[in-house]
């Protein structure tokens, strides 16, 4: 949640870091196990984009394929060459 990294939750919490990552691989395991994730994680229906969204033609070519969003998350990508204006992160 704090996207800090291990040794530094480690640090804060004065524990090591072999701990900080046996606790975060259990709470991982957790969260995506069927009893949790069955119950509180569901994909949004093709038509849940937003009315403001649907109806701007400016916004909505971006978004129509878009199944939902990914907050503060970064994912690793190997565009072409060409493409690698769109992958680029903002950070």
């Amino acid at each position: 949640i704090t996207g800090l990294s291990v040794r530094h939750v480690g640090e804060r919490f004065q524990r090591s870091n072999e701990m900080v990552s046996q606790y975060f691989c259990k709470i991982l395991f957790i969260f995506s196990s069927s009893p949790f994730y069955s119950t509180f994680v569901w994909l949004p229906a093709a038509d849940d984009v937003q009315q403001k969204i649907m109806g701007n033609s400016r916004f909505y070519p971006y978004f129509k394929d878009a199944i939902g969003a990914i907050d503060g998350s970064h994912i690793c990508a190997a565009p072409a060459v060409e493409d690698c204006p769109a992958y680029r992160n903002r950070k």
